[in-house]
């Protein structure tokens, strides 16, 4: 059984004295876990850092086996993050929740092109928690678990919306809401595209979307709590906010 593809990198970590154990994604087979020869070594700790960019090679007896990667470097995003603590956070972020959400070996290449388009903004922290915003709605979506911000669920209205269904996921109006609004969770008007996509909104968008994340997501992976790098993600956007500017 083998494969070659492309991949990003989400994790590496020691396997006995030389070897590494990498988890990766990619667009053809999804998330995957193999075994890279001399992988603890200097020179390749300096390449195996985490969203680094992988020419990837899978190889394994049988189809289950964990099987052995060889990896070459196409390019390195660290400098990008290490240059900014925002985008650091961001790329932390990005990969714990892969590593968190994806079932192994089912492909997603949609969501994996919207996650390496994402890392590829990582020397623009001025654009990063907008998109990253927009990269957990997609992440969402992929799993099953997409919201729905095209119209109330109550009206059919598509304008006046203002809040979230914690049941459905599903807008509602202001005028669809009534005596349920209390209930409700609020819809920031950046996730309609309106508004001025300040980082105190987006802040309000992570808090919508990391319910959604907690209760749906998590849920079925036997209530497990998100990764703390997206808490440490969402703490630099609503520092930042609060700045208005140096996260």
């Amino acid at each position: 059984m083998e494969w070659r593809d492309t991949g990003i990198l989400l994790s590496a970590r020691p396997h006995g004295e030389t070897a590494a154990i990498l988890e990766v994604f990619t667009p053809g087979h999804g998330r995957h876990v193999g075994v890279l020869r001399g992988g603890a070594s200097r020179k390749q700790a300096a390449v195996l850092q985490p969203g680094a960019q992988l020419d990837l090679a899978w190889r394994a007896r049988l189809e289950d086996h964990i099987g052995a990667f060889t990896a070459e470097p196409q390019r390195s995003r660290s400098a990008a993050a290490m240059a900014d603590r925002l985008a650091l956070a961001g790329l932390n972020a990005v990969c714990a929740m892969l590593s968190f959400s994806l079932p192994e070996r089912e492909p997603h290449p949609a969501l994996y092109r919207r996650s390496e388009t994402l890392l590829d903004l990582l020397d623009r922290p001025d654009l990063w928690p907008l998109a990253y915003l927009r990269w957990e709605l997609a992440l969402l979506d992929a799993l099953g678990f997409g919201l729905d911000l095209t119209c109330c669920a109550a009206t059919g209205a598509t304008e006046g919306l203002a809040y979230v269904s914690p049941k459905t996921g599903r807008a509602v109006s202001l005028a669809g809401a009534g005596d349920w609004a209390p209930r409700l969770l609020p819809l920031p008007p950046v996730l309609l595209g309106q508004g001025a996509a300040d980082d105190a909104e987006i802040a309000d968008g992570l808090r919508l979307t990391g319910y959604f994340l907690q209760h749906r997501l998590a849920s079925e992976l036997r209530d497990r709590p998100l990764p703390a790098a997206r808490g440490v993600f969402v703490d630099r956007v609503v520092r930042r906010a609060r700045a208005g500017g140096d996260p």
